[in-house]
């Protein structure tokens, strides 16, 4: 079965804290975030951008997040302030994939991946891999 596979890797960079945390993580603090977006499909579907079903999905669908805040990306925000959730990077990456999977075909497996740090990153899937 053929199966396409669309890699998008971006950063944003945004402060938060994480309410609760008994340690240096409760402070105001910044991250250059990288995000890797895994787009999986065994068919091809048309976009916003291209009527005729000639990709997976477009790119611009998956880079949403590096947008500035104001436009309603997630770059030079206070994430506590822009997300529902809690700022660990495990929510993080939850919320990024479901807003994102409201924004492409539902058949499209998506993978996302968080790092925080070169050293220290997430992946997140609503599939059992």
């Amino acid at each position: 079965m053929p199966t396409w596979t669309l890699h998008a890797e971006f950063t944003f960079d945004a402060a938060h804290f994480i309410e609760g945390y008994d340690g240096p993580c409760s402070r105001v603090h910044g991250h250059t975030y990288r995000v890797l977006m895994k787009a999986k499909s065994h068919k091809l579907s048309p976009s916003k951008y291209l009527k005729t079903p000639e990709m997976v999905c477009d790119f611009a669908e998956l880079k949403w997040v590096a947008d500035d805040g104001e436009k309603g990306g997630l770059d030079h925000t206070l994430l506590n302030e822009s997300i529902p959730v809690a700022t660990t990077a495990e929510r993080i990456a939850e919320y990024i994939h479901k807003v994102t999977k409201e924004r492409i075909p539902e058949h499209i497996e998506l993978t996302v991946t968080v790092w925080e740090t070169e050293t220290s990153w997430v992946e997140y899937t609503d599939k059992d891999v």
